[in-house]
């Protein structure tokens, strides 16, 4: 029995020694969007990036996300339309200031990808997404890059036929310890 207890005190000790904790940070990071809008390419941006990232290279499994952004600081370059979109037909962020991702698994791809699940809230809407992302290892941190789509309507935003129901989602998240 206690050989059993040491075992499993040493692979608790290893796997904490081994596995980092990371903060997002804003400086170096992107959080991109791009939808049509009359038929026409148009994005934007926000910052604010917080949370904790719990990841494991050689263990992906034991990987966690638990991030967020600031609705607020939606920038689309267009003062006008940046208010329009922080009012309750979109992002409503009196009412719901962050958007927040949750990740239920990330599994290992090739060398440097990982596919990663959870769950995206926006405006208190949660839905499952998937999507891959690739890592690059800095000094003090690493850089995770990720792409994927989800329908505005899906979260309850804009009401306008106007713009497209897709929205793309381009991450540059710099993660230092």
């Amino acid at each position: 029995m206690k050989k059993i207890v040491c075992a499993s005190l040493l692979l608790i000790i290893f796997g904490i020694a081994f596995s980092q904790d990371y903060k997002p940070v804003d400086e170096g990071s992107s959080v991109k969007f791009k939808i049509k809008n009359f038929g026409f390419n148009t994005g934007g941006k926000f910052s604010g990036l917080q949370g904790t990232i719990h990841f494991d290279k050689d263990n992906p499994s034991a990987s966690s996300f638990d991030v967020s952004i600031n609705a607020n600081s939606v920038n689309t370059d267009n003062e006008m339309r940046d208010n329009h979109l922080r009012e309750e037909s979109y992002f409503d962020v009196k009412k719901y200031p962050t958007i927040h991702f949750i990740s239920t698994s990330v599994k290992a791809g090739k060398e440097n990808s990982f596919e990663i699940t959870g769950k995206l809230t926006i405006k208190d809407k949660s839905h499952d997404i998937n999507f891959p992302f690739t890592i690059t290892q800095s000094t003090d941190g690493y850089i995770f890059n990720g792409e994927f789509k989800i329908s505005r309507k899906d979260y309850g935003v804009g009401g306008s036929n106007t713009i497209s129901d897709n929205v793309i989602i381009d991450l540059t998240v710099v993660a230092k310890k």
